[in-house]
């Protein structure tokens, strides 16, 4: 795994996002390192977002709106 480390480096070397944080003439110490985690999958994620929440099957589009509908229907009667 890569890993930079720099110590007492200028700050107004640093790029343009980084550099707003600092004032003139001051200096950081930086370390850089690899991620080295894989992006999630849409269904990892979703698991850690809303573990609790029992997964459905999904619905087609129309099924989806009839549901809409029907909810809906209920406050005009």
């Amino acid at each position: 795994m890569g890993r930079i480390e720099l110590k007492h480096f200028p700050a107004s070397k640093l790029p343009d996002e980084l550099r707003g944080a600092f004032v003139e003439g001051d200096f950081v110490n930086i370390t850089v390192e690899v991620d080295a985690t894989k992006p999630m999958s849409r269904e990892d994620l979703l698991k850690m977002l809303r573990p609790d929440i029992p997964r459905e099957k999904e619905v087609s589009l129309e099924e989806s709106v009839k549901r809409i509908r029907e909810l809906r229907d209920e406050w005009d009667d």
